[in-house]
């Protein structure tokens, strides 16, 4: 069960990744809260490249590592926390996206958050 879980949160992650560098990434540029680029000074598109290279990267690790799916698996679930804010912050400042039209769904994105955090840290584990 383990396994399943970690190969599809690979899958999931490197297609998250791909879709921040090429069929969303204009949607994606449109959610980076605005205090992402003062405190980085990287503009919104630099960001969401990064971060997509960074999914795709921790997933395709999830599944091309075994032996290090512990210390990827704790990489992954930082990576959650830390891109969490921004999450909140399309909440909060009602930002559509990604099929998240009303507040309702954005605050169920945020509840599924923790779900990906230990998704992450379960399926790494022995």
């Amino acid at each position: 069960m383990r396994t399943t879980l970690r190969w599809v949160l690979g899958a999931f992650m490197v297609f998250a990744g791909l879709s921040h560098l090429f069929w969303a990434r204009r949607e994606f540029q449109e959610q980076v809260p605005a205090w992402a680029t003062e405190i980085s000074t990287i503009d919104p598109d630099g960001i969401v490249v990064a971060s997509g290279a960074v999914e795709i990267m921790l997933g395709a690790a999830l599944v091309a590592l075994p032996k290090e799916k512990r210390r990827i698996g704790a990489i992954l679930a930082a990576f959650f926390v830390a891109v969490f804010p921004g999450n909140v912050d399309q909440w909060i400042k009602h930002r559509n996206g990604f099929g998240m039209d009303t507040d309702a769904k954005r605050l169920a994105r945020l509840a599924v958050q923790p779900l990906l955090v230990a998704a992450a840290i379960w399926s790494t584990r022995r």
